[in-house]
């Protein structure tokens, strides 16, 4: 049987691979991805692509699911044409995690990145972001108490920061968070603009995709 997908559209005589074409576009555009940079992450050419988005040909079982890993969707997602404004709700199961000493790191704003990018984290009494202060970039960071208490170490100033407590500065400034409370605590960090690319992928159940010979 061809590996050939198959899409009858239901409400409509136009044929349901050009209703894929613009969904495609749509989420590439939601995610500031080129075309270029769409071909780069799903190993399709650009060229078909081009094709695929405005309407002139149809796609592969393997190249839909090449399309989804790129687009951080499901299969399913990709051919459902409900919402493409989105790629919808991200689990608290599927957040991609940055273990800590003592604490929990975890992405929200899933690759590739835009205009800015955003981490949970979740400290235990007596954890930290490390021994060592760090910094990343030169941008402009919010870092947001959500519940508990903890101490922001920044430069050498320290800040003993309770829920709905914030503070803004330059991510070029050596920083720690630490929990030195008796208990758990929860934030927020928000930089923009995007100050790395090495983000974990999100942990999305799509089935990996063999290269083409």
């Amino acid at each position: 049987m061809s590996d050939q997908l198959i899409l009858e559209s239901e409400d409509s005589d136009e044929p349901s691979y050009i209703a894929l074409g613009k969904r495609v576009a749509a989420l590439r555009q939601v995610l500031g991805l080129s075309l270029r940079g769409l071909a780069s992450a799903s190993g399709l050419s650009a060229s078909f692509l081009s094709q695929l988005e405005n309407g002139r040909t149809d796609a592969s079982v393997a190249s839909l699911r090449k399309l989804a890993i790129a687009l951080g969707v499901t299969p399913a997602q990709l051919l459902d044409d409900s919402n493409i404004h989105t790629r919808g709700v991200l689990r608290a199961q599927d957040r991609p995690t940055l273990p800590l000493s003592g604490a929990e790191k975890y992405v929200i704003s899933i690759p590739p990145l835009r205009n800015l990018e955003v981490y949970a984290g979740r400290f235990d009494p007596g954890g930290d972001t490390g021994s060592d202060p760090y910094t990343h970039g030169n941008a402009q960071e919010i870092f947001l108490v959500t519940d508990g208490t903890v101490v922001l170490e920044l430069g050498n100033e320290r800040f003993s920061m309770s829920s709905d407590d914030s503070i803004e500065f330059l991510s070029s400034l050596p920083h720690r968070v630490v929990n030195e409370s008796d208990s758990p605590a929860s934030v927020l960090w928000i930089n923009s603009p995007v100050t790395t690319e090495n983000v974990p992928q999100q942990r999305r159940h799509v089935e990996s995709v063999p290269e083409a010979p």
